[in-house]
């Protein structure tokens, strides 16, 4: 399964964006799908999760509320609403998707996921 990520870009503070998390050469009907992200410096960082057969989502503390994750169906592809967005929301976000599920308490571990896409770079500016 390869992934793709995009939609990322430069922003001003305040402003939206939507990133999308395709797949091919196979899907993740089964799959939990995760948005990490990591600044320049740090360590990367878990923003949201999607279970796919059910749709049920998961979100760090400093995104929940503006961010909103989603899929079209079960086979994807996912993306990531992203609004009020922050300088400190400046990082290369990756998707990563699990061979099946993961459980609720593991979904922030990269460890868990045998999927990552290339990265898109979101830039917001103060």
């Amino acid at each position: 399964v390869q992934l793709q990520a995009s939609g990322g870009g430069l922003v001003q503070a305040g402003d939206s964006l939507r990133l999308s998390c395709a797949a091919s050469g196979g899907t993740f009907s089964r799959a939990t799908v995760t948005w990490f992200r990591q600044a320049p410096g740090k360590e990367r960082e878990f923003v949201a999760t999607i279970r796919m057969s059910t749709g049920s989502t998961q979100y760090a503390d400093s995104v929940k509320g503006r961010f909103t994750m989603s899929r079209d169906n079960t086979k994807g592809p996912v993306y990531l609403q992203m609004t009020g967005l922050k300088p400190d929301d400046t990082a290369v976000y990756y998707c990563a998707a699990s061979r099946g599920q993961v459980i609720l308490t593991a979904t922030h571990l990269p460890g868990q996921y045998a999927y990552w896409g290339q990265g898109t770079l979101v830039t917001v500016s103060s």
